[in-house]
C-alpha cells in the first residue's frame, strides 16, 4: 500500500495545507460571525446576485448556488472577468470576492459595478479592494489572512449564502451551515492523516488517480463541486484535470472516450447525490459502464449528509483531500503555485 501516513504527508506538505483543509468545519462557523460583523443591511435586489471573483475566490458563489438549489428565488451567477455581466443594473447586488484584495479582474468588476449603480458588497482580507470599499462606504466582509485563497472556500461560500439571503435571492441557511460544520468534523476525523484508510476514502481515491489524468463529472448539486475537484487537482497536485456535467457531457464528451486509450491513462470520477433527478442517476450508471473499458479506472463518489449544504461540503472536503494526497504521492508540495505567480509577475510588467 502506497505510503500516506501523517509522517509521509508532512514530509511533502511543508506548509501544512492539510490542516487548513481539515479546518473547513470551523471555517464555516467562523464565517457566520464574520458576516455578522460586517453589519450588512437587508435590501431587495430583483436583479439577483452576481458573485465576481477568480480562481479559489470565485468558488464560493458557485457552491452557494449549489447549496441553495431550487430554494434560490433569484439568479445567483458568477462573473469571472474584468466586469460584471452586461445585464447588471442598479437592481442587482454584486459581491466582489478577492482573497488578497489585489485581483485585477475583481477590482475591475468592483469599479464597473459601481459605475452601473449596482449595490456592492466586498469579501476580502484587505488590499486595494478593501481600501476602495471602505473609502466609498461599501460593506466589507473580513476574511482571515494566512490561508491559500483556495483554502478559504468555506468563508467565501458562507459570504455568498449570507449576501444572497440579505438581498432576497434565497433563504438564510444558518442551521444548515451549523449542521454541515458538525458533519464535516466527523468526516475530517475519519479522512485525516490519522483516520481509517478505508477503500472508499480520499486516500484510496488518490492512489487510484495517481498516474492518470482525471476527468470529473457532476450533475445538479454536484456540478459545481466537480469543477472544484478539477481546480484543486490542478493547483495542489499540479497535473491536468478536467470537469464536465451531465447530461451535457453525454452529448459530446462521451464520444471522446473512444480514443482515450491511444493518448494516456484517463480516469473517470462521477459525483453522485441521492437527490439527483432519477434520469441523471441513470445516466451516471450508463455513462460509467460505457467508458469503463477505455479508462484506467472509474469510480462513483456519493455525497454524504441530509441537507444540501452538508452534502456539498462533504464532497468539497473529499475532493480537497484527494488532491492533497495525490500531491503527496507525486512528491510535490501542494501549496506553491509557481506558474500562477509567474503569470502575475509578467502581467504586472506588461
Amino acid at each position: 500500500m502506497t505510503e500516506l501516513s501523517r509522517e509521509a504527508v508532512a514530509g511533502v506538505d511543508r506548509s501544512d495545507l492539510l490542516a487548513d483543509i481539515l479546518a473547513q468545519p470551523s471555517h464555516l462557523r467562523d464565517a457566520l460571525w464574520r458576516v455578522e460583523s460586517a453589519e450588512l443591511v437587508p435590501h431587495d435586489s430583483p436583479g439577483g446576485l452576481v458573485v465576481a471573483g477568480m480562481g479559489g475566490s470565485a468558488m464560493g458563489g458557485a457552491l452557494a448556488a449549489a447549496a441553495l438549489g431550487d430554494r434560490a428565488s433569484r439568479p445567483i451567477l458568477p462573473a469571472r472577468d474584468y466586469g460584471p455581466p452586461s445585464w447588471t443594473t442598479p437592481e442587482t447586488t454584486v459581491l466582489c470576492t478577492s482573497y488578497s484584495g489585489e485581483t485585477e479582474e475583481t477590482l475591475g468588476c468592483y469599479e464597473a459595478a459601481g459605475a452601473l449603480g449596482a449595490r456592492r458588497v466586498v469579501a476580502t482580507t484587505g488590499g486595494r479592494l478593501a481600501d476602495a470599499a471602505r473609502g466609498e462606504g461599501v460593506p466589507v466582509i473580513p476574511i482571515p489572512g494566512g490561508l491559500q485563497p483556495r483554502a478559504a472556500v468555506a468563508y467565501l461560500t458562507v459570504a455568498a449564502l449570507e449576501v444572497a439571503a440579505i438581498c432576497g435571492a434565497g433563504p438564510r441557511l444558518h442551521t444548515e451551515i451549523d449542521v454541515a460544520a458538525a458533519h464535516g468534523e466527523e468526516l475530517a476525523e475519519r479522512w485525516g492523516a490519522d483516520g481509517n484508510d478505508d477503500e472508499e476514502g480520499p486516500r484510496a481515491l488518490a492512489r487510484e488517480l495517481h498516474g492518470t489524468t482525471p476527468v470529473v463529472a457532476g450533475a445538479g448539486l454536484t456540478a459545481s463541486v466537480a469543477y472544484r475537484w478539477k481546480t484543486q487537482v490542478n493547483e495542489n497536485a499540479k497535473i491536468p484535470c478536467f470537469a464536465h456535467q451531465l447530461p451535457e457531457l453525454d452529448h459530446n464528451e462521451i464520444v471522446g472516450w473512444e480514443g482515450a486509450n491511444e493518448l494516456c491513462p484517463f480516469s473517470a470520477v462521477f459525483l453522485d447525490d441521492a437527490d439527483l433527478h432519477p434520469r441523471l442517476r441513470r445516466r451516471i450508471e450508463l455513462t460509467r459502464a460505457l467508458v469503463e473499458s477505455r479508462a484506467a479506472w472509474t469510480r462513483v463518489v456519493s455525497s454524504l449528509g441530509e441537507t444540501r449544504t452538508e452534502r456539498v461540503f462533504s464532497l468539497v472536503l473529499m475532493g480537497d483531500l484527494v488532491s492533497l494526497y495525490l500531491a503527496v504521492l507525486r512528491g510535490v508540495d501542494p501549496t506553491p503555485v509557481p506558474l500562477i505567480d509567474l503569470l502575475k509577475s509578467e502581467l504586472a510588467a506588461a
